[in-house]
């Protein structure tokens, strides 16, 4: 069995145009009885008058929530700002008092947050940790405006990119993907910083 709509915007349109004449004609009988029965000009009911009625309505609303989508935009605009600002801010969450953490703290933080049994937090900091040794090592540059898949293409220059690789792709799949950290998935990056750690 089909399902028909219950109603359209083209019916409902149709129907206010049913009524608007209606209207008009008990508006006109009802103040000149006296007077033969008065109908609209052909002209008010042409089907091409009414189209032009509705374009223009359709037209109107069309602007109408163009320009009410901008005004909320630029309502909003200030705290999106603020809230872009404070990603910024979380993701460089490197500096401690001005200072850029070291590996070993990043180490501790990801020790930390592994007694927690916060795997997803422990993985990031051990992938801080990576990041933070190139740079220390100036393998790599550290700059936080680069993708994880920006540094992918620089650790493949290395003669053993493959540990680097486990720790880029697990951040990759957590923080963008959707990836779960586990206890497994956190020794895994575990055993890949301390493979790094030896290169």
């Amino acid at each position: 069995m089909s399902t028909f709509e219950k109603s359209s915007w083209g019916w409902q349109i149709s129907q206010m145009q049913q009524r608007v004449l209606q209207w008009w004609e008990w508006q006109v009988s009802r103040f000149n009885s006296n007077l033969p029965e008065a109908s609209l000009p052909d002209w008010l009911t042409s089907p091409l008058l009414w189209r032009v009625v509705q374009i223009v309505f359709w037209a109107i609303a069309i602007l109408l929530i163009v320009w009410t989508g901008w005004q909320i935009w630029q309502r909003l605009r200030p705290y999106i700002h603020s809230l872009g600002t404070q990603i910024d801010r979380a993701t460089k969450a490197t500096t401690t008092s001005g200072r850029e953490l070291s590996v070993a703290d990043w180490l501790q933080r990801s020790q930390k947050f592994q007694s927690a049994g916060n795997y997803q937090e422990a993985c990031r900091c051990l992938y801080f940790a990576m990041l933070q040794r190139l740079n220390d090592r100036e393998i790599v540059p550290l700059e936080f405006s680069r993708t994880d898949g920006e540094y992918l293409r620089l650790i493949q220059q290395l003669p053993q990119p493959q540990p680097y690789r486990i720790l880029l792709d697990t951040h990759q799949r957590l923080f963008f993907g959707k990836g779960e950290a586990s206890r497994a998935v956190f020794e895994q990056c575990q055993q890949a910083y301390r493979e790094i750690e030896v290169l």
